[in-house]
C-alpha cells in the first residue's frame, strides 16, 4: 500500500494562515491528519477572524474522533486505507481456508442433558459478568424509543431492560445474593434514555454500582479509495459520521478498565447478550453450564439454520499453514467457499434437515481471563471491514461515503492457537432466539419469503409458547394453541398468555419447585401472569379468565391489573407469609388478544403488534 505524502503548502494556504492561533495539540493533530492526506479539510478555510467558531468546532470534533479511536484518526485512515484497497481488488479473507463443522453442544430445550447443563451454569452464575449490548433506536420497528423499552410480552407489560435486570437478580440469588454486575453499551441515540429509564424505575431493583452505561462514539466517514474524511455536503466545519459497529464493546470493557476489574474481583465468565431477545436468558445458563464443563474460552449461543439461510454461521476454518480458527462466517461467503473446498454443493442441509454449519445469534459466553489477555494485547480493537457502495463497475467511486465497522462475534479471530472455542445450540429455535428486529410490513414481507418474522408480533408469541411447553413438559394440563392473525402475519399461534417473572422462576429446576404441574390446568384462552417471586403453585384451575399474583404493594400487571374490569378481586397475604395457591378456580371474562383493524387508533407498542389487550375482568392475589 503506497504511503499518503503531504500535500504542497499551497493547497493548505488557508490552514497555515490560521496556524498562529492554533493550540500546540491542534497543531500536531492537524499536521499528522495532513500525512495522510486529509488538506481537504481545511484548504477552504478563510483567513484568520472569519468563521473562527466554525473552524474550532472543527477542530474539537476532529480532537473528539481522535481520542475515541484505539491509535487515534492517524491509523483509523491507515486501516481504512488498506481495507478499501482490499475491497476495491476483490480480495478474499479466506482465501486457501478449508471450512469444517467446529466442536460444540446440539442440545434438546428442557430435556434431561439440558437441564443438567443448566443446573451447572446456575451454580456458575456467581462468577459471571454480563454485557447488553443496546446502541439502537426502535426506529426500525416503528418505535420512536429505545429499544430496551418495548415491553417483551402485552400481559405484564414488562420491558427488556427490566427482564434482563430481574434475569441477572435471581441468578445473583442463587449465589448468595451477589451481585453480578451489568455493562450497558450505549450510544448518542440511547445512552441518556436508557439512564432515564433505569432512574425512573429505581435500576429494576438492581444494587447501587451494580449497573454500568459505557458509551459508544461513532467513527469518521469516508469519501473516497484514498480514505480521505468526508464533510457534510452543507457544513464543510463537520466530519460525516456513522457507529462504528457493536464491536466497539470490547474496547469499551477495555478502557474503562471494567473487563480487568472484573477479573480482579474474581469472576470468571462474561456473558453478552442483545437488546430485543427476550429468551436469551432460557438458554444462556445452559451455555455458561457447556463453557464449564468443555473449559471453553469462547462459546457461541446458536440456532439451527437452514442451509443458505441469511443468518451468519460457526464455522471452523483451517489455514494452509495449519493454523485453525473458529469463527462467525457470513451466509454469502460460507456457501462459495464450500463450494471451492469441500462440498460441490454448497452450503446444504443435512440429515436433521438443517445445514451442520450452527447460526450465529450474537450471544455470547467468554472467559474473562482469556478475555482480558486478548484485550491487553489488542487495545479491545477488532478485526474491522469496510463495505462500499460503488457507483460502478470501476470501483473508482463510492455512491455515498462509508466507514469502518467492526462485529462483536468477530472476536474470536485474533485469538492464539489452541484457544478452546465452542458453541451451544438450542435446537428449539422458539425457545432460545425470537429476537424483535422487524416493522410489521417487513415481518410480514419476510413471513411471505418463508423466513422469521423476528417481530414484536412473533416475539411475544413465542415467549408464551416456551412458558406453556414448559409447564405441559413438567406435567401441567395447558390447552392450545389458538390460530391466530395479526399484522399480516396468518397461521400464528396463540397459547395461553402465560408469563413470570425470573425472580419467580429462572430455571427449570425452579420452575419445577415452586409449581407442582400436575395440579394446574390453563385453558386456551386464559391468562396468568405472575410477577411475585415468593409464590407456591399448589393446585390452580384456570380454564377460562385472567389471574394476577403480584407483590403486595407493588406496581400490578399492565398498569393495574386489580383495578381493571368490573370483577377485580384480591386476596391480602400476611406480610412475609409465602402465598400458596391451592385449591383455586378461576372463572372471569377474563383478558382478550384483539386484532386491530385499519381505522383503530392504537399506542406504538399496539402497532408494532397487531394487536391490544382488552381487559374485561380478573381475579388478583397478592404476595409477599
Amino acid at each position: 500500500m503506497a504511503a499518503a505524502v503531504a500535500e504542497a503548502p499551497a493547497q493548505v494556504a488557508g490552514l497555515d494562515a490560521n496556524r498562529g492561533w492554533m493550540s500546540v495539540e491542534d497543531a500536531q493533530l492537524v499536521d499528522k491528519l495532513l500525512a495522510e492526506g486529509q488538506s481537504h479539510l481545511f484548504a477552504q478555510w478563510p483567513a484568520p477572524g472569519e468563521r473562527d467558531e466554525d473552524k474550532q468546532r472543527l477542530l474539537a470534533q476532529l480532537r473528539h474522533l481522535d481520542a475515541s479511536y484505539a491509535g487515534g484518526l492517524a491509523k483509523y485512515i491507515q486501516n481504512a486505507r488498506e481495507l478499501l484497497k482490499d475491497s476495491k481488488e476483490g480480495v478474499n479473507p479466506f482465501e486457501g481456508c478449508v471450512p469444517s463443522v467446529p466442536e460444540g453442544e446440539k442440545l434438546d430445550w428442557g430435556s434431561p442433558h439440558f437441564r443438567e447443563l443448566e443446573r451447572a451454569g446456575v451454580a456458575a452464575a456467581g462468577g459471571c459478568a454480563f454485557v447488553l449490548v443496546a446502541g439502537g433506536l426502535g426506529e426500525r420497528l416503528g418505535y420512536s424509543g429505545i429499544k430496551v423499552a418495548l415491553p417483551v410480552e402485552s400481559a405484564s407489560g414488562t420491558c427488556f431492560l427490566q427482564l434482563y435486570i430481574e434475569s441477572i437478580l435471581a441468578l445473583g440469588a442463587k449465589a448468595g445474593g451477589k451481585a453480578l454486575p451489568l455493562a450497558i453499551m450505549t450510544s448518542d441515540d440511547t445512552h441518556q434514555r436508557t439512564l432515564d429509564l433505569l432512574e425512573r424505575n429505581s435500576y429494576f431493583g438492581a444494587a447501587p454500582g451494580q449497573v454500568t452505561l459505557i458509551k459508544q462514539e461513532k467513527v469518521a466517514c469516508l469519501a473516497d479509495n484514498d480514505a480521505r474524511l468526508a464533510l457534510l455536503d452543507k457544513d464543510p466545519f463537520q466530519v460525516q459520521t456513522k457507529p462504528h459497529g457493536h464491536g466497539d464493546v470490547h474496547m469499551l470493557l477495555h478502557s474503562s478498565g471494567l473487563a480487568d476489574r472484573w477479573l480482579a474481583q474474581g469472576f470468571k465468565w462474561v456473558c453478552f447478550f442483545q437488546d430485543t431477545n427476550g429468551l436469551v436468558f432460557r438458554a444462556l445458563p445452559a451455555a455458561i453450564g457447556v463453557s464449564e464443563a468443555n473449559d471453553y474460552d469462547v462459546n457461541s449461543l446458536a440456532v439451527p439454520r437452514k442451509a443458505k439461510e441469511a443468518i451468519g454461521a460457526i464455522t471452523r476454518l483451517t489455514y494452509p499453514d495449519g493454523r485453525h480458527i473458529t469463527i462467525n462466517v457470513e451466509y454469502n461467503q460460507l456457501d462459495p467457499l464450500l463450494r471451492a473446498t469441500i462440498n460441490p454443493q454448497g452450503d446444504v442441509n443435512d440429515d436433521s434437515g438443517f445445514s451442520p454449519f450452527p447460526g450465529n445469534i450474537n450471544q455470547l459466553v467468554l472467559k474473562l481471563s482469556t478475555y482480558c489477555a486478548e484485550l491487553h494485547r489488542h487495545g479491545g480493537v477488532i478485526a474491522e471491514f469496510v463495505n462500499p457502495k460503488y457507483a460502478d463497475a470501476s470501483k473508482t467511486a463510492f455512491k455515498s461515503s462509508t466507514r469502518l465497522e467492526c462485529m462483536m462475534q468477530d472476536f474470536p479471530k485474533s485469538l492464539p492457537e489452541g484457544t478452546r472455542v465452542g458453541f451451544t445450540v438450542v435446537n428449539q429455535v422458539w425457545a432460545a432466539y425470537s429476537p424483535v428486529k422487524n416493522s410489521p410490513a417487513d415481518a410480514a414481507s419476510k413471513a411471505q419469503g418463508g423466513n422469521p418474522s423476528h417481530s414484536a408480533t412473533s416475539g411475544e408469541l413465542d415467549w408464551y409458547m416456551a412458558n406453556c411447553k414448559m409447564l405441559q413438559a413438567l406435567g401441567a394440563e395447558v390447552d392450545g394453541p389458538q390460530p391466530a392473525e395479526f399484522s399480516g402475519l396468518s397461521g400464528l399461534q396463540l397459547w395461553p398468555r402465560v408469563t413470570w417473572s425470573p425472580l419467580f422462576a429462572a430455571s427449570w429446576d425452579e420452575l419445577a419447585g415452586k409449581v407442582e404441574a400436575p395440579g394446574l390446568h390453563i385453558g386456551a384462552d386464559a391468562t396468568l401472569v405472575i410477577q411475585a417471586p415468593n409464590v407456591r403453585i399448589k393446585s390452580l384451575d384456570l380454564q377460562q379468565g385472567t389471574l394476577v399474583i403480584a407483590p403486595a404493594g407493588g406496581q400490578q400487571a399492565a398498569d393495574g391489573a386489580a383495578a381493571a374490569g368490573d370483577g377485580g378481586q384480591q386476596q391480602q397475604q400476611q406480610q412475609g407469609e409465602p402465598l400458596l395457591v391451592d385449591g383455586l378456580v378461576v372463572r372471569n371474562a377474563g383478558w382478550q388478544w384483539r386484532a386491530l383493524g385499519p381505522d383503530d387508533g392504537a399506542s406504538e407498542e399496539e402497532y408494532i403488534r397487531g394487536f391490544r389487550v382488552v381487559k374485561a375482568e380478573q381475579q388478583t392475589l397478592a404476595a409477599p
